[in-house]
């Protein structure tokens, strides 16, 4: 937009050996940026950490339906197993905020780590982390775009009938979770990442769940999730962009779509060009 330049690099935030290849792609960009936004940066993940630690109503509902009460016992059944195979016994299980264990188990086990891996850097993290250690090698300011705590309470708004839906789409999903993660990861570095979204769409409608179940589950992850902090990110990266160039990291599906980063600036007079 005349002189100010903002480069939008979509984030896959599981680790992939590919990602430094990625990050080298983008080395010119991180060079010329005068900053680095990411959705937190390392001062939101250490107090994410500490209150976690510190707070356990931000994991725990001790008021609310327990999750075997939540669930079909099948469902729970399934759930016990894939927080056993996280070192999370079921117990502790049954009080937990429902879309925290679903956020939880879309992640299978093999998908991180047992411990960071100080040869490969791309395997311990997702680009976004990856950008953060890189400007923070080259002393590059870095600025969060939310508070720390803006996901979770974001949860707490979902309606019960919707919670208890996600949370039996996760547990069917996490049946097949090594298989998902691999199809998603795939699609993100051929450079189709908005296809993902329809790929846990076809996922979900052929594990039984109604198309009308999926759409509403789609639209509340549209309309909670992405669009309201796309538009609250939007004037913050316009102001940083005024002072010199700017390098947003951010999850790829925040980019695409009628109400995506891409569509917003371009509304707002900025031209939008790919790198590659």
């Amino acid at each position: 937009k005349g002189k100010q330049q903002i480069t939008l690099a979509g984030t896959f935030h599981l680790p992939d050996a590919r990602h430094q290849a990625l990050l080298d792609e983008l080395a010119p960009e991180v060079a010329k940026a005068t900053v680095l936004m990411v959705e937190a940066g390392p001062e939101e993940e250490a107090r994410l950490k500490t209150a976690s630690q510190s707070d356990p109503m931000m994991i725990f509902d001790p008021d609310g339906p327990t999750l075997p009460d939540l669930l079909r016992e099948e469902d729970w059944r399934m759930l016990r197993d894939q927080l056993a195979a996280r070192n999370i016994p079921s117990f502790l299980a049954a009080k937990m905020k429902p879309a925290m264990v679903a956020m939880m188990i879309a992640l299978p086990p093999c998908a991180l780590p047992a411990k960071p891996d100080a040869e490969n850097a791309a395997l311990t993290g997702g680009l976004d982390h990856l950008l953060i250690a890189e400007a923070e090698r080259r002393s590059l300011p870095i600025v969060a775009l939310e508070p720390w705590d803006t996901v979770f309470s974001l949860f707490d708004k979902i309606p019960q009938a919707e919670i208890t839906v996600m949370l039996e789409m996760a547990i069917e999903g996490a049946q097949r979770g090594d298989d998902v993660v691999a199809t998603m990861s795939n699609l993100y570095f051929s450079r189709r990442p908005r296809l993902i979204e329809g790929f846990a769409r076809l996922d979900a409608l052929h594990s039984g769940f109604t198309a009308e179940q999926v759409d509403r589950q789609t639209t509340l992850t549209h309309d909670l999730l992405e669009i309201p902090r796309n538009r609250d990110w939007l004037p913050k990266i316009e102001a940083q962009a005024a002072k010199g160039p700017v390098l947003v990291a951010v999850g790829a599906a925040h980019l695409s779509g009628k109400q995506g980063l891409l569509a917003l600036l371009e509304a707002d007079g900025w031209v939008i060009s790919r790198l590659d």
